[in-house]
């Protein structure tokens, strides 16, 4: 998986390459669907929910430009995976996730996996986790409408935001904050699941 899928297309961080290779992605998964687990595509996780390809885990991954002391907000928490790649990578992972059970099962994963830096709460993303602000580096992984100004106000200087953003056409932006702006520094065309907000 990460020699032809990840490796082939253009990421080459061997930090982020190695994160993916010691992340069991099919632990992740539901069990029915184990078989798909390393396949190149979105996979279902319940509740209108997938998994991202590991293809762009990998992209956005590297698109962070993390560091050991990074601490790390990510949207949307979903199974966990990206979670855990961020959590061997970074020292702390502050994750938030609109759907109960999908946080639940994700917490239960991730310590089986013994990624103790991991923190999730359940709550609205478009909010953040103004708690443990400021981050050095924030991942969305679920698309925005337009840039959710909490995690702009909760991201550090010069600190790297990665987040899809639109509704029909979608683009991953990689943005770094620049004062009161966010600088685009790469795009990229993608279709994830909405950023919901919790009801």
């Amino acid at each position: 998986m990460v020699a032809e899928q990840i490796r082939a297309r253009g990421v080459h961080d061997e930090r982020v390459l190695e994160a993916l290779r010691c992340t069991p992605r099919e632990r992740f998964v539901p069990a029915d669907l184990r078989y798909e687990a390393h396949d190149d595509h979105p996979v279902p996780i319940g509740h209108g929910q997938t998994i991202s390809q590991p293809y762009i885990v990998g992209y956005m991954t590297e698109a962070l430009r993390l560091e050991p002391q990074h601490r790390v907000l990510e949207i949307g928490t979903g199974s966990g995976y990206q979670t855990a790649v961020l959590a061997r990578l970074a020292a702390e992972v502050y994750s938030v996730e609109v759907i109960p059970e999908l946080a639940e099962r994700a917490r239960r994963t991730l310590a089986e996996l013994r990624c103790t830096n991991v923190y999730i709460r359940v709550g609205d993303g478009h909010e953040g986790w103004p708690e443990h602000a400021p981050y050095d580096r924030i991942l969305g992984a679920a698309a925005a409408t337009e840039i959710p100004p909490a995690l702009s106000a909760q991201l550090v200087e010069s600190g790297i935001l990665v987040i899809p953003v639109g509704t029909g056409h979608q683009e991953l932006q990689v943005l770094q904050k620049r004062g009161a702006h966010l600088a685009t520094l790469a795009t990229l065309p993608v279709r994830f699941v909405p950023m919901v907000r919790r009801g």
